[in-house]
């Protein structure tokens, strides 16, 4: 095989998981798509690797998408906030069959498959200026990066557990959640310690996951 390109041999791990064939070893799933297996292994470590880095690939993808978009640099952080999550929505929407097959029945804090996506996200994020938002108390100020990256990344996860769910048409429920959740995230950034938003995520998170 010459220049496999990444998401090629990410098309045919999807492919080949949607449709349900057993993939038992690197070795086959490269012999049974016509790939060298050295050429895997330039790109993957493993099947671990490979799955995280397409989850990593929505969040990447979403970003470029978003970033090219005219006027996107004059948008505020909330603006951009939202722009990310309709937009990664929308990519998840196109690829629903193969997030639902490979997220549904899992409990997403333990994913390692979404390592790859709170990587990504918690850049975006850094890159947004929200953590530029003066929060008072000099303490909290030095861990105030690490609780509005993880507070933000807590939302993320509960959006998507909430979009897998979720039957209404064309996902309505989901596009009124994002905007809500996203308006209200900003406001209590605005109004309370870092530590006390970051306590709440936490609370909610585990609440919600770890009993479901």
């Amino acid at each position: 095989m010459e220049n496999q390109e990444v998401k090629d041999i990410m098309s045919l791990y999807m492919e080949s998981v949607l449709q349900g064939k057993e993939i038992p070893s690197v070795y086959s799933f490269c012999k049974d798509n016509g790939l060298e297996e050295t050429d895997f292994y330039k790109e993957y470590a493993s099947f671990e690797h490979l799955k995280a880095s397409i989850y990593e690939k929505f969040v990447s993808e979403t970003v470029k998408m978003i970033t090219e978009t005219d006027g996107f640099e004059a948008y505020s952080s909330r603006e951009k906030l939202l722009s990310f999550y309709y937009t990664f929505f929308e990519l998840l929407t196109a690829n629903r069959s193969y997030v639902v097959l490979t997220l549904k029945e899992a409990k997403l804090e333990s994913l390692k498959n979404l390592s790859g996506l709170r990587s990504a996200f918690t850049k975006f994020i850094g890159e947004l200026g929200l953590l530029d938002i003066p929060i008072p108390q000099e303490m909290i100020n030095k861990v105030k990066d690490k609780a509005i990256s993880e507070a933000a990344v807590i939302q993320l996860m509960f959006t998507l557990k909430f979009w897998l769910n979720d039957t209404s048409p064309s996902f309505e429920k989901t596009d009124s959640l994002i905007e809500k959740s996203v308006n209200a995230s900003f406001d209590i950034i605005k109004s309370l310690p870092a530590g006390s938003i970051f306590d709440l995520g936490k609370f909610l998170f585990y609440e919600k996951f770890s009993r479901s």
